[in-house]
């Protein structure tokens, strides 16, 4: 898949998670947050929610948090679940004190975890979602068709996904990490397959 990219897809997800910081470090500066505490949301509030949404629904919850409270928070109307929104709240109640484990240890859900540490650029996460999991798997799959990507299977797609990087750094010459291989390889996904979310 990632040979199948074309130029314009690899620049898109190499730099797909430093945008997203960006956006998190816009939001903290914009809201008096940290930018751990701002990727944190938006990791929260992820699930089932496309990234333009995704980016709307964090402001949103920062902008009624810091403005109002924690109610005025959880009154916000987001695109993903209930359980997200209480999250996102946790983590702008838990700040930053301790470079991102205490948000990472609210967000819990692997994926959501990856995803969060991803935004914060750190080299040995990957984000593995249902995309990731049909890309690593070979074959195009549906959301319904995807297992549930239990703690081994997520370790050994990951893994997988390191070796790649690898294999690619040396083939080409190139510096990719595992995270950028993910997200070249979900845009050129995208557009094989007609993926809209």
């Amino acid at each position: 898949v990632f040979d199948l990219a074309a130029q314009g897809e690899v620049i898109d997800g190499m730099d797909w998670y430093a945008r997203a910081a960006n956006v998190a470090g816009h939001l903290s500066n914009l809201y008096n947050v940290t930018p751990a505490a701002a990727a944190g949301v938006i990791a929260a509030l992820s699930p089932n929610n496309r990234w333009e949404r995704n980016v709307v629904d964090a402001e949103n919850i920062i902008r009624a948090y810091v403005d109002g409270s924690a109610d005025d928070a959880m009154n916000v109307k987001v695109c993903t679940y209930g359980k997200m929104k209480a999250k996102a709240i946790k983590v702008l109640e838990a700040g930053d004190e301790d470079g991102g484990l205490d948000i990472a240890t609210i967000l819990n859900g692997r994926k959501i975890t990856a995803f969060f540490w991803c935004i914060m650029e750190s080299h040995s996460d990957v984000c593995i979602d249902g995309h990731a999991y049909s890309i690593w798997f070979g074959d195009r799959l549906t959301m319904k068709e995807v297992p549930n990507i239990g703690k081994k299977l997520y370790a050994s797609i990951t893994s997988d996904y390191v070796a790649a990087a690898e294999f690619i750094n040396e083939r080409d010459g190139g510096s990719l990490q595992p995270f950028q291989v993910q997200a070249i390889t979900w845009c050129a996904w995208r557009r094989l397959h007609g993926v809209t979310k």
